[in-house]
C-alpha cells in the first residue's frame, strides 16, 4: 500500500488485502487524495468493492466468530436481581421503622388512667 498514484485496479486490490486483513483503516489512510477522490467518483471501484465484500464474507464465513453474549447477559442479571434485593430490603427497614415510630408516637400520646 505504499505506491502512490495508484490506478483503481491497484486501489481495489490494496483494498480487497485490507478487507481481508482487517485493517480497513490503515488502506484509507494510505490513500493520498487525488486516490480518494478516484476512489469515490468510481463506478467500477464501488462494483468491484461490493463483489469483493461479498466474496469475503462467503469465503470467511465458517471463520466468522459471533461473540458470545452469555457472560455479558448473566452478569446484568446477577446486577439486576442484586439491585431488587436491595430495594426490597430497604423498604422492608423503611416500613419497621415507620412503624416503630408510630408505635413510639402512640405510646407518648397515649396518658395513664
Amino acid at each position: 500500500m505504499s505506491d502512490t498514484n495508484r490506478e483503481i485496479q491497484e486501489l481495489l486490490v490494496d483494498y480487497a488485502g485490507a478487507l481481508r486483513d482487517g485493517c480497513i483503516p490503515s488502506f484509507l489512510k494510505s490513500l493520498e487524495h487525488e486516490e480518494a477522490q478516484a476512489i469515490a467518483s468510481s463506478r467500477q471501484f464501488k462494483d468491484a468493492a461490493e463483489v469483493t465484500r461479498v466474496l469475503n464474507g462467503v469465503a470467511f464465513a465458517d471463520k466468522a466468530v459471533t461473540p458470545n453474549v452469555s457472560l455479558f447477559i448473566s452478569r446484568v442479571d446477577a446486577k439486576i436481581s442484586s439491585r431488587l434485593k436491595k430495594a426490597r430490603a430497604s423498604s422492608r427497614d423503611k416500613r419497621r421503622t415507620s412503624t416503630k415510630s408510630i408505635e413510639k408516637a402512640e405510646k407518648r400520646t397515649e396518658k395513664p388512667i
